[in-house]
């Protein structure tokens, strides 16, 4: 009896340690999963990134005409109210 005494007792540090061992192994699949998670995460980021900076340049490039069009039409505009102080002018 005193020996089943003896190897519960020298046992007891074995069976922390194996508990210990299996709380790391279900930390590492949890590390793990989130690993995936988050790298897909990145990628779906990266995408989204990627679009809207094609986007921003899409943007950038529509302002850059727009504001091509209000010059032109500031010039338009002077040189009708030229003519039209032209005509006035005239006296017809």
């Amino acid at each position: 009896m005193a020996k089943t005494a003896t190897r519960s007792v020298d046992l007891e540090p074995i069976d922390r340690l194996e508990e210990k061992v299996k709380l790391l192994v279900a930390m590492v699949e949890r590390m793990k999963i989130e690993t995936a998670r988050a790298t897909e995460d990145n990628q779906r980021l990266s995408s989204e990134l990627e679009s809207l900076r094609g986007r921003l340049s899409s943007s950038e490039g529509l302002i850059t005409e727009l504001t091509a069009l209000k010059d032109e039409r500031d010039v338009i505009r002077t040189r009708v109210t030229d003519m039209l102080e032209q005509l006035e002018s005239l006296s017809l």
